[in-house]
């Protein structure tokens, strides 16, 4: 029989890895308080209409990387739904907001999430087919002030807070803006006069985007199509006045706040519903897929799925791409806990759990031995998991003088129980 491993493009996390990815959810969920979001929790599947209707339903994630299936009626009074894996949390946000009538207090929703991500494509480093995503959103009625470009502004300073206090050094942001519904129309009809003579040198995809929404051909990344992309006319040629002054304002409030970007012309982002500013954070340090996370302004999603006027702004990271940046950063950090307790005879592992509560109550990270090791293969396994050793033997117990080394120092030392906790807090050498 053969063993069962994990579904390809999936993968186990596993201990200290998950002490990085806890930090970096901490430090997420630590600033967005800061910045006054509160977190939402949607369902990982949602009906497919959602995603076709809001994502695009001739974009890659709709036409090829959905999980998708038929949920059987289980009455005759019931219908057959179709239901998907979500590849993308924004729509599912944006449904939540409509459904909970999250719009008639009149004030801004300032919402974020963290959690998984569906999508069938291709497994490569970084990139997987059950991906962790943190994101978050804001939107509103326009009452609200939710198309201010202050929003977009506040939104990227925020991001840029974000990896700065992860660490995250020598990122890049990007900007653009793809302007109204009815500048994307105008450039889609730019294009495809542009592509016309040229696409058929193209790649098959491109060949398809060019006929079905010639904006996407913008997001390929077949190196032998590039240099026919970089002739293609720029966006912002086909923006018009309140385009213009809105991405206008928000490079205004990013140069008073000081967050440094570039503009890349073209930078339209791979989801149907973006409108005006789109954006990317990068980071040379993760090769050719180098984007950490991206997002962009979405005021007419709320309208496409059935809900009211409601513009927004979003933005989703990887969280697999911020791991393998901090991993390229800065060296693995070990579990190592405070102390490890070693209880000489298994009469004494009661005695020694009872330590190891107290040691815990007090904030200490306490590994716990077992009796039946010889004091030789004590010290090799708290050698390895833990800076101290506490040995607890019958003279130790009757005595409350506990024995005591420290690993870094090799130094012996006798501690009284009542102040062990004190003394196992202290950095080495102290």
């Amino acid at each position: 029989m053969s063993t069962l491993k994990a579904v390809r493009g999936t993968r186990d996390l596993l201990p200290p890895e998950t002490a990085l990815w806890n930090r970096i959810e901490a430090t997420a969920r630590a600033v967005f308080a800061r910045y006054n979001f509160g977190e939402i929790r949607t369902p990982v599947f949602e009906d497919t209409g959602l995603f076709a209707r809001s994502v695009g339903e001739e974009t890659d994630i709709v036409s090829k990387e959905m999980y998708t299936w038929e949920d059987r009626a289980r009455a005759q009074s019931e219908k057959t739904q179709s239901l998907t894996l979500r590849p993308e949390n924004t729509a599912g946000v944006v449904r939540a907001y409509i459904e909970h009538g999250l719009g008639e207090s009149g004030l801004l929703q300032k919402l974020y999430y963290i959690g998984p991500q569906f999508r069938r494509e291709r497994p490569q480093k970084g990139r997987y087919r059950q991906f962790s995503q943190i994101g978050a959103e804001v939107i509103g009625p326009p009452s609200s002030g939710s198309e201010s470009p202050l929003r977009d502004a506040e939104v990227l300073e925020m991001l840029a807070t974000l990896l700065d206090e992860l660490g995250i050094t020598g990122w890049t942001l990007e900007l653009n803006s793809v302007g109204s519904t009815a500048d994307r129309a105008r450039y889609n009809d730019t294009l495809r006069a542009a592509l016309a003579p040229v696409v058929g040198q193209m790649c098959v995809d491109c060949q398809r985007r060019a006929v079905t929404n010639p904006l996407r051909v913008l997001d390929c990344k077949v190196p032998a199509d590039q240099p026919i992309i970089e002739t293609l006319p720029v966006i912002a040629d086909s923006l018009d006045d309140a385009s213009k002054a809105h991405f206008a304002a928000v490079l205004a409030a990013l140069d008073a706040a000081s967050v440094p970007y570039t503009r890349n012309h073209r930078l339209v982002r791979g989801l149907d519903y973006y409108t005006r500013t789109t954006f990317e954070f990068t980071h040379g340090g993760l090769g050719a897929q180098n984007a950490l996370l991206g997002g962009g302004r979405y005021d007419g999603l709320s309208e496409a799925i059935g809900g009211p006027k409601a513009p927004g702004i979003g933005f989703a990271m990887g969280e697999d791409r911020l791991v393998l940046t901090l991993q390229a950063l800065e060296a693995p950090q070990p579990l190592v806990a405070d102390a490890f307790i070693a209880p000489l005879g298994e009469n004494l592992n009661a005695a020694a759990l009872v330590l190891a509560r107290e040691l815990r109550h007090q904030g200490l990270w306490i590994e716990l031995g077992e009796g039946s090791f010889r004091l030789k293969k004590s010290f090799e396994a708290a050698n390895k998991t833990a800076h101290t050793i506490v040995i607890l033997g019958e003279d130790e117990l009757q005595s409350g003088i506990l024995t005591v080394k420290t690993f870094a120092t090799g130094i012996q030392t006798k501690v009284p129980r009542a102040e062990l906790a004190v003394f196992l807090s202290k950095p080495a050498g102290e």
